[in-house]
């Protein structure tokens, strides 16, 4: 997937003759940054053999009441916030409710929650735009100032690459304690060293990157840190805790979950309500790069976010993928969305390019599983 996504941004470059350019690529990273939150966490529940489809709803919901509460109400935007946290969560108890602990199935209870809450996010409103113009949060969604600079994004892109290196030497002294032969030394060099030149151009091109009205680069932009956050989280939760190992262990087989005394219904509850809280996330970084709540917040964001995941390497039939290839699949997501602007190629046909691509991804996810003898269906 690396490689396709390589191959499409040299392509788009040679075509537009822009594509690579640093104020491109931190638009991208930026635009990118919302559907990949969502992505990493409906990752989990597609691993559970689950789908969730009104997370663009529930993501209007969430910004139109934030920015209702600040515009409308004279709320300080960080009570605002929970209060939108708090609504996501309760939306994602009852939906998450209904689907473990009544049977009724998430396509059937999201799918209605998919109409019910984009017309809760247009009561919310009365069809009329929220604009929100408090400084501080308009830092959370990007802008002129929401980056964090060249010297912080050195200093985190250093970080990144020695903790990569420490992680490569640390599997592998793990792996001779408990008498695993090691992956081949040069091969967790090459592997570890093309982490760390992706992570430092990556810095380079958003270090790269300055507004005409700014004496200093932009750095790296405030919603890829939270990005960032939000793909460290999930992938600690799903590497180093038991609720991440039962989360796999139910998408494999939920019989046999339940009957090794894996609390199944609680643990497909909780994932929803990580995918709610996600949501919310998402919705306060959405608001704050638009200045603005409206009831059409959100729209499509579903397809985007189950198209980011499998196209990412979650398989649909459940029990496999990693929460890292969803980054992988928000970015060809964005670059294919970017690079047919560049081409100026219209809205319709922008739609009917990325809904090919994500049946083409399935479609070879089917193939790849059967061949390799895995569960397709």
């Amino acid at each position: 997937m690396a490689a396709v996504l390589a191959a499409m941004a040299i392509a788009f470059h040679a075509v537009t003759g822009n594509f690579l350019t640093p104020e491109n690529l931190y638009n991208v990273a930026q635009q990118s940054a919302v559907v990949g939150i969502v992505a990493a966490a409906i990752a989990l529940v597609i691993v559970e053999r689950q789908i969730d489809l009104s997370v663009g709803s529930v993501l209007a919901t969430v910004g139109v009441l934030v920015a209702w509460l600040i515009y409308t109400k004279g709320w300080h935007w960080a009570p605002a916030c929970l209060a939108g946290w708090a609504v996501a969560v309760a939306i994602a108890v009852y939906q998450g409710w209904l689907t473990a602990y009544l049977g009724v199935p998430s396509f059937v209870v999201t799918l209605g929650g998919l109409v019910t809450f984009r017309g809760v996010a247009f009561l919310i409103s009365d069809g009329r735009t929220q604009p929100v113009t408090d400084a501080t949060f308009l830092l959370i969604g990007g802008g002129l100032d929401g980056a964090i600079g060249v010297t912080g994004s050195w200093a985190l892109g250093i970080l990144v690459c020695g903790w990569l290196a420490w992680n490569a030497a640390r599997r592998r002294r793990l792996a001779v304690q408990h008498g695993f032969t090691p992956r081949p030394l040069l091969l967790d060099v090459l592997y570890t060293g093309f982490f760390a030149v992706a992570v430092l151009g990556f810095v380079a091109a958003m270090c790269a990157y300055r507004i005409p009205s700014k004496e200093a680069p932009q750095g790296i932009p405030n919603p890829v840190l939270i990005w960032a956050l939000v793909v460290a989280f999930i992938a600690f939760l799903v590497n180093r805790t038991s609720f991440g190992r039962y989360v796999y262990a139910i998408g494999g087989n939920p019989e046999a979950a339940a009957l090794v005394g894996i609390p199944v219904k609680r643990v497909m509850l909780q994932t929803f309500v990580l995918l709610g809280t996600m949501v919310a996330v998402a919705a306060v970084v959405a608001v704050s790069r638009l200045n603005a709540g409206t009831n059409s917040l959100g729209s499509g964001m579903e397809l985007y976010a189950i198209a980011a995941a499998v196209i990412g390497g979650i398989a649909l039939s459940g029990g496999s993928g990693t929460v890292l290839g969803t980054v992988l699949g928000a970015l060809v997501i964005q670059f294919l969305e970017s690079g047919l602007l560049l081409l100026d190629v219209s809205v319709g046909h922008r739609m009917l390019i990325i809904g090919q691509v994500l049946i083409v991804a399935v479609v070879f996810d089917v193939i790849y599983r059967r061949r390799t003898g895995e569960r397709s269906q």
